[in-house]
């Protein structure tokens, strides 16, 4: 049936996935090939060079897993599954069989051709695809690489939080209230704050982790208690020292822990055994054999810790918006891990007791897909239109609360193409066969129709179009569908977006958000920055000259002013001179102006004012993310962090709460291979750690004048005059001021100076110190000269009894040159 709206909905999960079709007005979940409602979103590849995704590849997975270990050998794998986590980066899965490595869009898009070819009945080439409220810009954009590569010419994204939401209001009989989707699933995690008033939803405020899910708790499972059960009855402390072999063993106790957490959901207790010559050996050659029985209480406590990180999650989403969990009409819950008794006791307790599970957590959001897929119509070039069909121009609203809506009708002679009919009615015909408009003549100028919808439910009419004579014609649209009872308003920007500029004092990028793209605008949106200038100019036609604006989005609350790099970047637009045709001088004003669509996809618009040049470009957000990349800041971030919270600790500000943070980091860095989640929870304690730093700027500026000035009172008291006296009392004067003021850019340039007025009074003795630290322990350093650094010694002692300060200087200076780089390092920092 060739198809108006889009009307085709999937959900592309982390370990299961759904298709939904809208059918005479309802959503309808497809059966997948094993007769399931979802299909394992699990990819494998066979020795013959052939492709399985779903339940064949899932049932491999397990002995692909289990296989490893018999070789230990990581290559071997050729089995695939929670990719979806991976979206966006250069994460690659080699595959043995087929010789080759698959990125993550080409794996989801094996998954999406699956789904597809479930559907027998039509060709169909545009789809809703949701994805969560969290996901990246250059997440979406990598599942909308993914349906490209799947064959959709059509592809609207949905977020998941609000299709669950779209699932449940259309039979809800609440139609007023404030609910909050709990979207648990198995790779990611969302909460959404819906407002809901006469059936009209409103998301205004989402939160959310790509890195908390169901994965998650079945490696809390294994890390917690299979692997002690291992460790006390084998040898294999080597192999979980040895983190590729350890990750293996890990992952092949995941199949396991999968599924003794569901079984767990519903009993007190199961048995955890494996086959004899499953598992591979221990460092004593011993055979590894599973045979443990599992308490519900012992999974509880294992998975405890990662619901209450989505629970927080909720509360601080509530907290943020004023809003106390008794004030919430329904928690609604979504994904297979609600299915647990343990999470909705954690809900009903620490926010609300308005547990609602009354939808199908496993099919909501695709449902949710297909209802709102309903509403969007198929772009042209994606319609099946049938040849000869007479093709109609309807207009109407997709989703409504009223019980009668106006439908425009009009012929369209160019889509048609061929000799329309001089004369041609038009009936609408409610699926249930109890309401008809009657034939209506259709005029050119087009006519309208009032159908009356059934309440709380998706309303179909068929479109019957009848000749002079009453025959009836082919047409197209075929049908139509109102959804009644709800109606949801525009979808929310998950992020605030904006771009970097250069902050003089801080010295360096900082972020300013774009005036109108805040978080909760709803999209399409325009976000606009009046208020920059070029930094260098453009000159025609010379590439070298460009003019960079670095893109980024902000989760949660934001800070205008904070280090760019501790935010999410979602890719640079550079203009270059062979874009402009006038010179624009460096100090030129610039109007940025960005726009979003409802897929997040952006274009930028820079406007010169002065010159009247504008230059439009769409933003490339496909660069891949890269892991080694984020495994390697790792570790210097780590180290920036302590030194920071270290300087803090010495000027009396309490650091103990962000050094717990920082540790767990810490732990979590040594243990998980997804350091891309390594990084963003790092970047969270990072801008924290920055936010105390700016908070206390004064505070510390204070302590350090006081301190310095007592300091440089003692060195002119040891080793001062006349003229340094003076400097210190005008000096004195100013400090006074800044601190009455409590003017923190004066303060800091007062410290720069007395910092530079004790250095020069205490310069000779530094020099002295130094040198003669060196003459004592000569022997001692690795000299590229040992002749001349020991003349150089000697020429800065005969120097220093002369009080030649100027040639003890320039002796120290060369000195220094002769020694290792990590020599100055150690013994530069006075005089670099």
């Amino acid at each position: 049936m060739a198809r108006l709206k889009v009307d085709y909905g999937i959900d592309l999960g982390t370990t299961n996935s759904a298709i939904c079709r809208m059918e005479k007005g309802e959503p309808v979940i497809k059966k997948t090939d094993t007769l399931k409602d979802t299909l394992p979103s699990c990819v494998s590849f066979t020795k013959k060079k052939g492709v399985r995704a779903g339940d064949a590849a899932y049932n491999d997975l397990g002995s692909d897993r289990k296989r490893a270990t018999l070789t230990w050998a990581k290559g071997d794998q050729n089995t695939f599954v929670e990719f979806k986590r991976t979206m966006g980066t250069d994460t690659h899965y080699p595959s043995s069989f087929m010789g080759r490595s698959y990125s993550s869009e080409e794996l989801s898009a094996e998954v999406l051709k699956t789904l597809k070819s479930f559907i027998t009945d039509e060709k169909f080439n545009a789809v809703v695809i949701t994805v969560p409220a969290k996901f990246t810009v250059n997440q979406k954009t990598a599942t909308m690489e993914a349906a490209r590569l799947a064959g959709f010419s059509q592809c609207e994204l949905l977020q998941e939080p609000i299709a669950a939401a779209m699932a449940y209001g259309v039979s809800a009989q609440e139609k007023d209230g404030v609910w909050l989707v709990f979207d648990f699933g198995g790779g990611t995690f969302d909460a959404a704050l819906l407002r809901v008033e006469d059936g009209i939803m409103q998301v205004f405020d989402t939160e959310g982790d790509n890195y908390l899910g169901g994965k998650d708790l079945d490696f809390a499972i294994v890390d917690s208690i299979i692997l002690p059960y291992l460790r006390e009855h084998y040898a294999i402390d080597a192999i979980l020292a040895d983190p590729a072999r350890k990750e293996l063993l890990r992952e092949a106790m995941k199949t396991y822990a999968e599924k003794v957490k569901n079984q767990l959901s519903f009993k007190k207790s199961e048995d955890i055994l494996s086959n004899l010559g499953e598992l591979g050996k221990d460092e004593n050659g011993e055979e590894i054999e599973l045979d443990l029985t599992v308490s519900q209480e012992q999974t509880f406590a294992a998975m405890r810790p990662y619901f209450q990180k989505a629970v927080d999650i909720c509360k601080e989403l509530l907290r943020r918006n004023n809003l106390r969990g008794d004030q919430l009409s329904k928690l609604i819950l979504v994904g297979g891990p609600t299915h647990s008794p343990l999470v909705r006791s954690m809900l009903r307790e620490q926010v609300t007791p308005n547990v609602d599970h009354s939808i199908d957590p496993m099919t909501a959001v695709a449902s949710g897909a297909a209802l709102y897929a309903s509403t969007m119509e198929v772009a042209k070039d994606a319609q099946e239109v049938e040849i000869g069909s007479v093709k109609l121009k309807i207009g109407y609203e997709a989703t409504s609360v009223e019980t009668n809506e106006w439908v425009s009708v009009k012929p369209d002679h160019e889509g048609t193409g061929a000799k329309y009919p001089d004369k041609l009615w038009v009936e609408l015909v409610r699926n249930d066969g109890s309401w008809a408009s009657g034939k209506v003549e259709l005029l050119d100028s087009g006519s309208v129709i009032e159908v009356q919808l059934v309440e709380a439910r998706a309303n179909s009419f068929a479109v019957r179009c009848y000749d002079a004579q009453g025959n009836i014609l082919k047409c197209f649209p075929e049908e139509i569908t109102i959804i009644q009872g709800s109606k949801i308003a525009a979808a929310p920007l998950p992020y605030h977006i904006g771009i970097a500029v250069w902050d003089e004092r801080k010295s360096r990028a900082v972020f300013v958000p774009m005036t109108g793209l805040e978080k909760n605008k709803p999209v399409p949106a325009i976000g606009v920055r009046n208020d920059r200038k070029t930094s260098e100019q453009l000159r025609p036609e010379v590439a070298k000259d460009q003019l960079r604006i670095p893109v980024y989005q902000v989760d949660g609350e934001y800070r205008e002013g904070r280090t760019a790099a501790l935010y999410e970047h979602v890719t640079d637009v550079v203009i270059t001179g062979d874009e402009v045709t006038t010179l624009i001088p460096a100090g030129s004003p610039v109007e940025v102006t960005l726009k979003v669509d409802t897929s997040e996809q952006m274009t930028l618009e820079v406007y010169f004012p002065t010159v009247d040049i504008s230059v439009s470009k769409q933003l490339d957000t496909s660069k891949k993310q890269s892991v080694d990349e984020a495994a390697s800041l790792i570790p210097k971030e780590l180290k920036q962090a302590r030194e920071s919270l270290d300087k803090l600790a010495g000027n009396g500000i309490a650091v103990g709460a962000l050094r717990a943070e920082l540790d767990r980091v810490q732990e979590e860095h040594q243990h998980s291979t997804e350091k891309k989640a390594v990084l963003q929870h790092l970047k969270e304690v990072l801008r924290k750690i920055e936010d105390l730093e700016d908070g206390t700027a004064w505070q510390r500026i204070e302590q350090g004048l006081r301190s310095e000035f007592n300091r440089l009172e003692k060195a002119q008291k040891d080793f001062g005059g006349e003229e340094s006296q003076a400097q210190i009392e005008e000096l004195r004067s100013r400090v006074d001021s800044a601190l009455r003021a409590k003017d923190e850019k004066l303060g800091a340039n007062l410290l720069e100076e007395i910092q530079g007025l004790f250095f020069r009074l205490t310069m000779p003795v530094q020099l002295m110190q130094i040198l003669q630290f060196y003459h004592q322990s000569f022997s001692e350093h690795p000299w590229r000269d040992a002749q001349r650094a020991r003349q150089l010694i000697n020429r800065g002692l005969s120097a220093a009894k002369e009080n030649d300060v100027a040639g003890m200087h320039s002796s120290v200076v060369a000195l220094f040159e002769l020694l290792p780089a990590s020599e100055q390092a150690k013994a530069g920092g006075l005089l670099g």
